[in-house]
């Protein structure tokens, strides 16, 4: 009996720690992806704010982010701070200025949104994020499903239910 307790007692702390060690991977991307969207909307305004626009916003970006990476070390490439300005620019409209806070808005993690922004046609990538939400998919399975052109089967097909179920059971064709 006593076994028996003590089982029940560690799949309990157990299934605690791996809720708790979730929910903190998730509040990190959260925060990470709220930071580099409010930092691509800095760049942006100071861009837009230069008067000498041309040869002043091809230096913002450049000094920018050598000077984070010596502060904080890489993660603050060129290419990162164009992804962050992207991002904002992408997302602006979506996200009313009210609304945004800590609270979850971002659901999906900064690579989720990396993936997201390759997609040119904003209709398509609308429905990847919503897909990737929806069905909780990973950074691989969005690329996967991405890459077996799921929205265009979707939009081709006839059977518009069958689809998105071939998907879920990670069929391509």
């Amino acid at each position: 009996m006593e076994q028996l307790t003590n089982d029940k007692l560690f799949r309990s702390v157990r299934e605690l720690i791996e809720k708790s060690r979730s929910e903190v991977v998730r509040n990190v991307n959260t925060v990470m992806t709220y930071t580099y969207y409010h930092i691509g909307e800095m760049i942006v305004n100071e861009e837009q704010a230069g008067s000498q626009r041309a040869a002043y916003t091809e230096t913002i970006v450049k000094d920018l982010s050598q000077a984070l990476t010596r502060e904080y070390g890489k993660g603050y490439s060129h290419r990162n701070l164009d992804y962050f300005k992207r991002f904002y620019l992408l997302y602006q409209e979506q996200i009313p200025q009210s609304l945004i806070a800590f609270s979850g808005l971002f659901k999906l993690s900064w690579t989720h949104y990396i993936q997201l922004m390759k997609i040119a046609d904003p209709g398509e990538r609308e429905f990847y994020e919503q897909q990737s939400v929806t069905n909780n998919w990973s950074v691989r399975e969005l690329q996967r499903q991405y890459n077996s052109s799921l929205f265009e089967r979707l939009a081709l097909s006839r059977d518009k239910k069958c689809v998105p179920d071939g998907a879920e059971a990670g069929q391509t064709s």
